[in-house]
């Protein structure tokens, strides 16, 4: 492994954060702007807000990323030349909040003490509710800045209470009253998802900030002058929560009904004909830009739009096209519009036009048919629409089928569902003069009959040899036997080891055994596979948590048994605040203890945060993906890691689930484009890969180990499938990572049909499985209706490591091979497919 000592920020550090300052412009959505943006020049300024000072980075959790030092808004305006007038009212509102943390620690330490949950879980992702306060609003200037600030993470979920979705009174009586007070006035989002800005819809100007990592407040200010701007568009449709059709049972504690079944996002607002307070895929610039399609092409396997954009204003700026297409109604219902694919323009000076030619499949337009188990293109006329969000495109052409076509034949999948799906009964979105493009409208004919129909083979791995001779893993490394034959040759417990990750016991490891924080040779990584069969010379591969970048310990020694130890806390996002707690008060001491141990033999390792997830997605920017995932890929090499834990592309069903930060969009084509992107610039770096996660229907956070969400297969596979599918079929990512919840009464780790007859079968996905951390028994106990998930289980399903494992694991594993009565029995061939998997995965990325 390799070993950084130096304390002074290293080179790449610097290269990388002025990466991330470069492209956060692109993520950032200017949201309303009534002449004030941008300012021009620097002066005196009114900071205020919850962000100024205390501006969030990146969520709490394992998406979370330690960095030497991350810009706030405050330094970023002192770093381009403002002079902020308000130090008094930042101070006072630090005591303010300070006062409120205190408190609040010391309530959830009463509640941990008696929940009986450790204390890292029980903390995971709680957030200091905004506090009320009566400051004085005096700062001088003419301009004024409100940095308003949500934080959420893993484990907990948002809430519609002012103070998170919604704004606290003393919020809205600030925003409005600065409004009308300074001559410029700009409201800031430092928010990693949606915020009801109903109170405060009027003001001059709003700009979603999102949260952008390291260089944070100087890609904001950099914006406000601009010398750069703002080019994004929004991923999910903003709205009160009251208008989501997913509100409804959200958070159940058992099982979740996914009522609204394909209608997630805009899909429901245009059926349902709702006016959102901004749509998805919107978004402002400095500039305007005319949007006009040229064209239209099409056959039975392409269809390609082509589009003129011109920058019609005085400012240079980049605009995103996007192309949607309304499938008839037949015995399907189908939404309004769905998108199907789009694309940005380079920089546009003033006056200057650019043409593009966006495609996508023509079997992409299809609908999943329950009753025929298969995707059907239904008769009838496909409109096609460009435009520069959901509420404002308009119609190019449209193509004409003469009769149903069957694009792909599959098998049913995740047992049957019985939800009883609302399907909106409104009038849809509508706008003057559609209806006279509907019959203007260009129409390419295509005969059904000529659209070709995919089939799958479902096969599985599962063969039984006996062992064979022992074989050492030099011999597979040196080209002298297969990886196939050195697997045949292992012991049925050496299978199973390898069909567990890396574990030590609490006593082991001290700190190494928390969620998260189970690796051995790199300090702070989430795990690795396993140690037991060293002797015969295997690697182990190391897992870093993301998606904002490399989550690892910033300071560790070594043992005398070369296992790296961390010397500051895994977590490192307000925990202090609870170290009371006895057992983390010792874990902390024996951290201080190894390091005055060790001496000058301490070791540093800082990684860059990149932009959230959701924040990379409003780039609309797969260039810019590009960027990130080399400033992982590159961390990956420098500190030895082989698999991040990342990208998450879960849908973002509603805007209450508390992870949704990480996640990319409440659409799936554009989830599966970014995570793909990301992934294929991660991977070529060598011996890295990615880990894309969590498969599937991770869409709340509440009792996320136990939780069931309850849908119908077309909802499955058109909306929380899809963008998984996209990226294995683009990118092939090396890992994908299986959710906590169940699917429909099973586990998803346990899901044959997901990961044996979907991913792999249908899919062609030729990477490892892995459960996410601690879902099984060894770990988690019944904790009400649904039990936790099986190691055993794992395995027959095809999900090849069960993360971070236990002795539990392992024996539940090798009794299933014997024990008919057994929920989950085995095979030694399923065993050995499992095994194999990860022995393939170590030899690639090794070789590399």
């Amino acid at each position: 492994m390799k070993r950084i000592c130096s304390k002074e920020i290293q080179q790449f550090e610097r290269e990388h954060i002025n990466v991330v300052r470069s492209i956060s412009p692109e993520c950032m959505v200017l949201l309303r702007n009534e002449g004030v943006l941008p300012l021009g020049r620097a002066g005196k300024i009114a900071l205020y807000g919850s962000g100024a000072r205390n501006t969030v980075k990146g969520g709490t959790g394992s998406g979370d990323v330690n960095v030497r030092h991350f810009v706030n808004v405050e330094e970023g305006l002192r770093n381009a030349g403002f002079d902020i007038t308000t130090r008094a009212w930042l101070d006072a509102y630090d005591r303010i909040l300070d006062k409120a943390r205190r408190e609040f620690a010391d309530e959830l330490k009463v509640k941990a003490k008696t929940s009986g949950m450790p204390p890292f879980l029980f903390f995971m992702g709680k957030v200091v509710p905004e506090p009320d306060y009566e400051l004085p609003l005096e700062g001088g200037g003419d301009t004024a800045l409100y940095v308003l600030a949500r934080n959420s993470g893993e484990g907990t979920d948002r809430a519609d209470v002012p103070g998170d979705v919604r704004l606290t009174e003393t919020e809205i009586r600030d925003i409005r009253a600065l409004n009308d007070k300074y001559e410029k006035f700009i409201l800031v989002l430092n928010v990693g998802g949606m915020v009801d800005l109903a109170p405060v819809g009027d003001i001059k100007a709003v700009l979603l900030v999102s949260q952008l990592g390291v260089s944070t407040g100087d890609a904001l200010a950099d914006v406000l002058l601009g010398k750069a701007y703002p080019s994004g568009k929004l991923t999910m449709t903003w709205a009160g929560m009251k208008a989501y059709p997913s509100t409804d049972g959200f958070g159940d504690l058992d099982d979740t009904l996914y009522k609204e079944g394909i209608y997630v996002g805009y899909r429901y607002f245009d059926k349902a004909g709702i006016i959102p307070a901004y749509p998805f895929g919107y978004g402002l610039g400095y500039t305007a830009f005319l949007v006009e399609p040229k064209s239209l092409k099409a056959d039975t396997e392409t269809i390609t739009v082509t589009v003129s954009v011109k920058n019609t204003g005085s400012f240079a700026g980049k605009e995103v096209v996007q192309v949607y297409y309304s499938a008839p109604e037949g015995r399907l219902d189908k939404p309004y519009q769905e998108l199907a694919a789009y694309a940005k323009t380079k920089e546009l000076r003033p006056y200057e036009e650019q043409e593009l030619s966006i495609s996508f499949a023509t079997a992409a337009m299809a609908s999943f048919d329950e009753e025929n188990a298969s995707y059907v293109l239904e008769k009838g006329r496909y409109y096609i629409r460009v435009g520069n969000c959901s509420r404002n495109t308009h119609i190019a052409g449209a193509v004409e089928l003469d009769g149903d076509a069957v694009t792909e034949r599959v098998r049913r999948i995740c047992r049957e569902s019985v939800v009883e799906e609302r399907i909106p009964s409104n009038e849809p979105v509508s706008y003057e003069g559609e209806a006279d493009e509907m019959i203007r409208a260009c129409v390419i004919k295509i005969e059904a009959d000529r659209i070709a129909c995919v089939g799958h083979t479902y096969s599985e791995d599962t063969s039984d040899p006996a062992s064979g001779e022992h074989i050492l893993w030099d011999d597979v490394r040196n080209g002298k036997r297969s990886v196939k034959e050195f697997v045949q040759s292992l012991s049925d417990e050496n299978l199973a080891y390898l069909c567990i990750g890396a574990y030590q016991s609490a006593d082991e490891c001290g700190a190494g055994g928390v969620i998260g924080n189970a690796g051995m040779l790199v300090a702070g990584a989430a795990g690795e596979t396993t140690h037991r069969l060293d002797d015969i010379g295997m690697e182990s591969l190391i897992m870093a948590d993301g998606p904002a970048g490399l989550r690892l310990s910033t300071c560790y020694t070594l043992g005398e048994d070369g296992m790296a130890r961390s010397a500051v806390m895994p977590f490192s996002t307000g925990l202090e605040e609870y170290m009371e707690i006895p057992e983390m008060e010792r874990m902390k001491a024996k951290m201080e203890k190894q390091v005055e141990e060790a001496g000058e033999n301490v070791y540093y390792q800082y990684g860059t945060a990149i932009p959230i997830g959701t924040a990379i997605a409003q780039s609309w920017n797969e260039e810019l993906c590009g960027v990130c995932g080399d400033i992982v890929g590159s961390e990956m090499e420098l500190f030895s890691v082989n698999l991040w834990l990342a990208p998450g592309l879960n849908i973002q069903r509603s805007p209450l689930c508390g992870r949704n930060f990480e996640y990319y969009s409440e659409d799936p084509v554009i989830s599966g484009n970014i995570s793909a992107a990301i992934t294929a610039s991660v991977q070529r770096h060598a011996g890295c890969g990615t880990t894309i996660k969590h498969y599937m229907c991770n869409n709340q956070e509440t009792n996320r180990f136990f939780s069931n969400s309850v849908v119908n297969e077309r909802a499955i596979r058109e909306i929380y499938l899809k963008g998984f599918e996209i990226c294995v079929k683009r990118a092939q990512p090396h890992a994908l990572m299986t959710s906590y919840n169940l699917l429909n009464g099973e586990h998803t780790c346990s899901s044959k049909a997901l990961i044996t007859q979907v991913l792999r079968n249908e899919w062609g996905f030729e990477g490892i499985v892995m459960s996410d951390w601690r879902v099984t028994g060894s770990m988690r106990k019944n904790a009400g209706k649904y039990s936790s998930a099986s190691a055993a289980g794992c395995v027959r399903a095809g999900n090849d490591i069960v993360m971070p494992g236990g002795d539990e694991d392992k024996d539940d594993i090798l009794t299933a091979l014997n024990d008919a009565s057994h929920s989950y029995t085995l095979s030694r061939g399923d065993l050995l497919a499992c095994a194999k998997r990860v022995c393939d995965m170590v030899e690639l990325l090794y070789k590399r």
